[in-house]
């Protein structure tokens, strides 16, 4: 066993002498660690770390005692440290690429090669779409070895081949996040990171923005939260509007333009009851209402147009789910109640609604279909009078609902009909009576007045004629 450990710790020496050494990529201020490799048995050894060649400065070293040390020159101080006889090198220098060796005793183990990886994005600031973008990967070649194989992933994670020389590109929105150079030396992996930020407006969403006449209503418009106003004015940003396009077809009306003076104010032009969000100056160039109106629906379009003639636009799609009821909402009990929940078009398959009635009405005695657009009571009663609601769902997801009021009277029977009209009569004949009396007084006093009308009136008394 001792021959064979010996021929191992020969056949290492010799690799390290004829320059089989370990290569590894690094970029300046990250953090290394060489770890010793071979399987080799290091727990009663005395191991050593040593700079650039053999007789050069010792890093690190540590014992079978569990005693270790690391260099305390003014270049390492603070940025050295082992872990189970790997040397982890803190905060790379540009005078840290080179050889660094591994040592058991008196026999080299292994060299490392720690070389220089330069990954780099011009401009480093926000670009706007369609500006050119160079991406640059540039890996140390040790000569004598084959140059490494370097690719890009960009950040959606499409891989595309690096050849020599800068990566350049016209800046798109799917461009901005982390783009990832790979360099693959003796099938070892490197990853650098890059980050690239291309000035765009938030993703606009695959869905409609749907609202009700009881559910509140945002249109969504706004730069990433990492994008400062000052990034986005350095670009010389010269316009900010937001118009609607109603969905019957009409012209495009402009309901909001920006002020880019200092303090930037919203001046609005037709602003349908909506209001901007407060403070432009986040990013954040939404509109709102606290509920939703049937005429809503339609296209919301956010504009922003720079000097350079890029213009960053964002179309918002509003859909405004009603409830109608046919023959209104105020009937009498036993006429026929059609409910129709709607957005004015067939709902997509991956839609679907919820009826929630008043009270303790059951659904299922209403219809045998799950969650209709229509629902119909042959003969309504008082208990489906109050509050009607629709959802609409998508998945577990609720994206809006809307409400409405039904009044249900009670139907009149025979014997009401009987009381009403009885108590009419009767109130008729004691009009009929008061009007009659009121005449006879009114007779009575007019007659009084003219037996009362003598010019010369007699003393009461006997007279002899």
């Amino acid at each position: 066993m001792n021959a064979i450990h010996s021929v191992v710790l020969l056949l290492a020496a010799l690799m390290s002498q004829t320059g089989a050494a370990e290569v590894i990529y690094a970029r300046v201020g990250e953090t290394v660690t060489l770890q010793p490799t071979g399987g080799i048995n290091l727990q009663k050894s005395y191991v050593y770390w040593i700079f650039d060649r053999e007789d050069g400065p010792t890093l690190a070293w540590c014992n079978p005692l569990g005693g270790k040390k690391t260099s305390s020159d003014e270049r390492w101080k603070d940025r050295l440290s082992l872990s189970d006889n790997s040397l982890i090198i803190k905060d790379i220098q540009q005078e840290d690429f080179g050889t660094f060796l591994f040592k058991r005793a008196d026999t080299f183990i292994t060299t490392y090669k720690l070389l220089k990886l330069n990954v780099s994005v011009d401009p480093s600031a926000p670009v706007l779409l369609g500006d050119l973008l160079s991406l640059s990967c540039d890996a140390q070649r040790l000569q004598g070895h084959k140059d490494p194989e370097i690719q890009w992933l960009s950040p959606s994670g499409v891989k595309i081949p690096h050849s020599r020389g800068p990566h350049i590109v016209k800046a798109t929105s799917q461009d901005s996040g982390q783009w990832t150079c790979v360099v693959t030396n003796d099938k070892k992996e490197t990853t650098a990171k890059v980050s690239v930020t291309v000035l765009d407006l938030s993703p606009a969403s695959l869905h409609p923005q749907y609202t009700s006449t009881s559910w509140p209503l945002t249109v969504p418009c706004s730069f990433p939260a990492h994008i400062s106003w000052e990034q986005i004015k350095a670009k010389d940003i010269q316009k900010v509007q937001w118009h609607f396009v109603p969905e019957l077809g009409l012209s495009p009306q402009r309901l909001f333009s920006l002020s880019l003076e200092d303090r930037l104010t919203w001046v609005a032009d037709q602003d349908k009851g909506l209001r901007p969000v407060p403070d432009p100056k986040k990013g954040n160039l939404s509109l709102t209402r606290n509920q939703g109106r049937e005429e809503d629906k339609g296209d919301y379009v956010c504009t922003v147009e720079f000097k350079n003639g890029v213009t960053l636009k964002r179309t918002v799609h509003v859909k405004v789910l009603q409830i109608i009821s046919s023959p209104g909402t105020e009937l009498i009990s036993g006429q026929q109640l059609n409910l129709t929940c709607s957005l004015g078009h067939p709902l997509p398959s991956d839609l679907q609604l919820k009826w929630f009635p008043p009270g303790q009405l059951s659904l299922t005695s209403l219809t045998s279909d799950r969650h209709p657009a229509h629902l119909t009571i042959p003969e309504v009663g008082t208990g489906a009078g109050g509050k009607w609601r629709c959802e609409l769902w998508q998945k577990n997801t609720r994206l809006t609902s809307a409400e409405i009021m039904l009044k249900i009277e009670p139907k009149m029977s025979l014997w009401m009909l009987v009381v009403i009209c009885s108590v009419t009569v009767i109130v008729i004949l004691l009009l009929i009576l008061v009007f009659i009396l009121y005449r006879r007084r009114q007779k009575m006093t007019h007659l009084r007045r003219r037996l009362c009308q003598c010019k010369t009136p007699k003393p009461k008394g006997f007279y002899r004629t």
